[in-house]
């Protein structure tokens, strides 16, 4: 019954692992999304506050289009040390695990599976490698008229990070 024991935990920290891996990977995924908001705002000072509010942020206009109205910014975004930090204790502990297991089942090996923890600086360098990029924030402006008043509805391609701070900043409402 012992026999199973050791093989078993070996197979779920294998498990760990991968699930390990594709969070690190994870970590520098795209996250685009585009949302259609709206403003209460007129067309011409949200559009004045949306380009200050992006210019804060170090976002440059790169690209405008003005038969569709749309407007794009781009912007160097940095990559976290807190998360960098977090990713290589994440696979610190992770290989340490892997390596315990590695020499109970291989004890003449055990001080040479323990090098494995050497790896794991290995996640927050590829993290902070492919973190740092650069993002576009594109804009489309559409003005809209209800019965009582005039409001604004606007189409942002952004991170969707970027997209949630926005609306927290210029206090935008999806819409529905």
């Amino acid at each position: 019954m012992n026999s199973f024991i050791i093989p078993s935990t070996l197979l779920l920290t294998l498990l760990m692992l991968v699930g390990l891996f594709f969070f690190i990977r994870a970590s520098v995924k795209d996250r685009t999304q585009e949302v259609k908001l709206t403003s209460e705002q007129p067309e011409a000072s949200l559009v004045v506050q949306l380009q200050q509010y992006l210019q804060e942020r170090s976002y440059k206009v790169t690209k405008v289009d003005a038969e569709h109205n749309l407007v794009t910014f781009e912007g160097i975004v940095q990559p976290s040390v807190f998360l960098a930090i977090f990713l290589t204790l994440l696979a610190a502990i992770g290989t340490l695990c892997l390596a315990l297991v590695l020499s109970f089942l291989f004890p003449s090996l055990s001080k040479i599976f323990l090098l494995l923890v050497l790896l794991s600086p290995a996640a927050g360098v590829f993290y902070w490698k492919k973190a740092g990029r650069k993002e576009q924030v594109s804009l489309k402006m559409e003005a809209t008229k209800s019965e009582s008043q005039s409001h604004s509805k606007i189409t942002v391609i952004a991170h969707r990070d970027e997209l949630a701070e926005l609306q927290r900043a210029l206090q935008l409402k999806p819409c529905e």
